[in-house]
């Protein structure tokens, strides 16, 4: 199996799909004699900002000369993206030498793996075969039932900011989607969160897990990544290293932040006078909003978005529009695609469809990108 064939297979039908539980999972990892159980892990969980915070704890450490592992989801164009072994991404060769192996497995032990199920077991086999020091483990959706939450303990547990996404499968109350949050909480483990939601301390009470609640006053000067967002994140990731590894100098720290990558989060692209957000949810594009509105209060914006049908894209556009804004609506090549035509049902303002020859990009305007990754992933290719 090359690289092509190992994503054709995870992209099939047989595999591309949502189905949570830990049972697939399990068995799978026991068979690959569960290399989770050799690894030590920060567990980061929550609606957004957990890939912020990843990043973040990620690159501090590898700067304190650790061996770190990084596993967070989507990609922007690569899989290979999604597994980091201190910054680098695992090849394309081993890549799909770890899904043959692990599909191979599943198949001759009729185990019928989801696609995030296969990457899970492959990054925690690959982790384990690389002898990182330690894992910095994004969930996938949610947190009880996540594959990643097999894992039996972790060095902490860290659940950012919670609103509504994915409602479908965690909830449709913001108590019930941090009840599947703070799944990821495990005995004797620290937690690190700054909302206080009774049902994570409820859960930490029960699992003799030391409650840390964080206070959003870090200083971002030296933080790479740009969004008044970030200032919760950072607080977040900076009190799990400052916790977890306390000889860590603060020197080193923000020498780590100056070298954060995470693409795609109010990312500015210089040439072309834009911004790149993966805001995807009512609460990510309020936040994108009022960053937009902060560091250029004063610049004409143009945006393009397009997001997926099952979100609520309603609320998205009534949060990140005003009437001076230019709107383009792009729908892109993904089944779940919303049509141009719902989109501009919903928007109170003139805007038009958006094609690669709309408009100049150094007209004086900002222009932001905006909505689904696989969105960000085809219009990025485009230009």
């Amino acid at each position: 199996m090359n690289y092509e064939d190992a994503v054709k297979l995870l992209t099939s039908q047989g595999k591309f799909y949502i189905e949570l539980g830990l049972e697939r999972i399990s068995k799978v990892l026991e068979l690959l004699e569960n290399p989770q159980d050799k690894l030590k892990c920060i567990h980061v969980a929550g609606t957004n900002g957990k890939g912020s915070v990843c990043a973040i704890i990620a690159s501090v450490l590898k700067e304190a000369g650790m061996r770190v592992g990084l596993y967070t989801s989507p990609h922007i164009f690569e899989y290979t993206e999604r597994i980091k072994i201190s910054g680098k991404d695992i090849s394309k060769e081993d890549f799909a030498g770890y899904i043959n192996d692990v599909c191979n497995l599943a198949d001759k032990n009729q185990i019928h793996l989801t696609e995030f199920e296969i990457l899970t077991a492959v990054m925690f086999k690959y982790f384990a075969d690389n002898n990182v020091d330690v894992v910095v483990l994004e969930t996938g959706l949610g947190g009880r039932f996540d594959a990643t939450n097999v894992i039996k303990s972790n060095l902490c547990s860290i659940i950012t900011h919670i609103d509504f996404d994915h409602t479908e499968r965690l909830g449709n109350t913001l108590e019930q989607i941090a009840f599947e949050k703070s799944g990821i909480i495990k005995e004797n483990c620290p937690v690190i969160t700054y909302e206080g939601y009774e049902i994570i301390k409820d859960t930490a009470d029960k699992k003799n897990s030391l409650m840390i609640m964080v206070s959003p006053f870090e200083d971002t000067t030296n933080l790479a990544l740009k969004g008044l967002y970030q200032q919760e994140n950072l607080s977040l990731a900076l009190t799990a290293v400052r916790y977890l590894f306390p000889k860590i100098s603060e020197n080193t720290i923000q020498n780590g932040l100056k070298k954060v990558q995470h693409p795609c989060r109010f990312q500015y692209i210089h040439e072309k006078n834009m911004i790149i957000d993966a805001a995807h949810n009512p609460n990510g594009i309020r936040a994108l909003r009022q960053s937009l509105d902060f560091y250029y209060m004063n610049m004409p914006k143009r945006f393009i978005f397009g997001c997926l049908k099952n979100k609520d894209y309603k609320t998205m556009i009534a949060e990140l529009f005003d009437k001076n804004d230019e709107i383009y609506f792009y729908h892109f090549n993904y089944p779940n695609s919303a049509e141009v035509e719902e989109l501009q049902a919903v928007c109170p303002y003139p805007s038009f469809e958006f094609t690669s020859r709309n408009f100049d990009y150094n007209d004086g305007k900002l222009t932001v990108v905006c909505g689904s990754f696989y969105m960000i992933k085809e219009l990025l290719q485009k230009l």
